[in-house]
This record gives C-alpha cells, sequence and structure tokens, in this order.
C-alpha cells in the first residue's frame, strides 16, 4: 500500500513539474510571436516610407529607372507574405542594398536633399531603422530563450510530446546587418515637416537677420 502510494506521489510530481515546464514553453512561444508582431509593424512602416521615397527621388531622378526598379522589385519581395522570419531577414537585406544605392544616387541631386519632403522622409525612415535594430535585438533574445527550453533537458522531453518547436532568428549575416543611413548628417537636427506630415502647419521660416546698427567711432579728448 506504501509502495503504491509513494508511486502516485512520484507520478504527481512529474505531472505537476511537465506542467510547470509546458506553462513556461508557452509563455516563451506567446513572447517570440508578440515580438515578431512588432517587428512586423515596423517593417510595414519601413516599406510604406521607401515608396513615398521613390516616388519623391523620382520627381527629381526619373531617368535612374534602374535603380528605382531596383528598389521596388526588393520592397515587393520585402512584402510577400507567409514568409519565416529568415526568409523575411534575406528578403529585408536585399531591399536594405537596394535602397543603399538609392540613397548614393540621391547625394548627386542637391535640389532633392534639400526637398522638405524628402527630408521628412528620410528622418521617419531612420527613426523607423532604429526602432527595427532594437525590436530585432529583443526578438532575438526571446527566441534564444525558448531554444535554449526546447533543446536541454528536462524541457526538451516536454517540448517534444507537445510540439513545441524552435523559433527562427531574424538576423542577416555579413554586410546587411546593419541598417542603412539615410540622414546624409541630419541626425539630431531639426527638420520641419512638410504640409502633409503636419497637418495644416506650414514650416517655419527663419527671419532675417538684421543689419548691424551703425556704431559712432568714440571722440577724441579735446587737447589742453
Amino acid at each position: 500500500m506504501k509502495a503504491l502510494i509513494v508511486i502516485l506521489v512520484i507520478i504527481v510530481l512529474l505531472v505537476l513539474v511537465a506542467v510547470g515546464i509546458y506553462n513556461g514553453l508557452i509563455k516563451l512561444r506567446n513572447n517570440v510571436e508578440e515580438a515578431w508582431r512588432q517587428i512586423d509593424v515596423e517593417l510595414k512602416r519601413r516599406h510604406d516610407l521607401i515608396g513615398n521615397l521613390v516616388e519623391t527621388v523620382k520627381g527629381y531622378a526619373a531617368h535612374e529607372r534602374g535603380t528605382l526598379e531596383d528598389v521596388m522589385k526588393a520592397r515587393s519581395a520585402a512584402m510577400a507574405g507567409g514568409q519565416t522570419p529568415g526568409q523575411q531577414a534575406q528578403s529585408e537585406g536585399v531591399l536594405t542594398q537596394a535602397l543603399g544605392r538609392l540613397i548614393a544616387v540621391a547625394e548627386a541631386y542637391p535640389d532633392l536633399k534639400a526637398n522638405q519632403n524628402f527630408l521628412a522622409l528620410q528622418t521617419e525612415l531612420t527613426g523607423t531603422e532604429d526602432r527595427i535594430a532594437s525590436a530585432r535585438r529583443y526578438y532575438n533574445a526571446v527566441v534564444k530563450g525558448l531554444n535554449t527550453k526546447v533543446e536541454t533537458v528536462p524541457s526538451n522531453i516536454v517540448a517534444g510530446l507537445f510540439n513545441v518547436k524552435r523559433a527562427e532568428y531574424f538576423e542577416v549575416e555579413g554586410a546587411e546587418r546593419d541598417p542603412v543611413s539615410v540622414d546624409f548628417g541630419q541626425r539630431g537636427s531639426s527638420i520641419p515637416p512638410p504640409q502633409s506630415y503636419a497637418g495644416t502647419e506650414q514650416p517655419r521660416v527663419a527671419p532675417a537677420p538684421q543689419a548691424p546698427s551703425q556704431i559712432q567711432p568714440p571722440t577724441e579728448p579735446p587737447t589742453a
């Protein structure tokens, strides 16, 4: 009888441990999915900004058709649905390279670089790239936690029983890893947004400098 009780106690303890491990795995998996949703939101914003950026560049450099088409093709590939995080990372890497060539083209057009709409877009795109990089670091950290649990004993046994699998990292190796720089030295400066980005408020114009006032020369003291 005592042996049966001991066996039952052991079984109950094993079940409780398995339930705890399972709950931990599910929590990690949910964290991974939530972290990916945050990346997805920023990626969609990035794609929208790049599309607007291409349209702006097209107005000043329409003859750069090859570069513009490369960006739009890479953008369409990055926006394709059904991609895993690893596949999405590769698509975004190709888009980043195409965007870098577009920015290099824009450097040759001073009027384009001074365009208020272009400045606003590149500022927003720079901020979006920073948020993507931050979200990617968090996502990969959460994925690492889940994968460690899936691969180590005893949690790997529970993961196998309930089909909890490894998650993919969102990471591109090599030169594509870092986000492209699009600030033209404007990072940190105050750029007035165009009307389309600031409602009805018009960009402020700095007042013209005032002419220096006339300064009277000092009078010489009277001679004795």
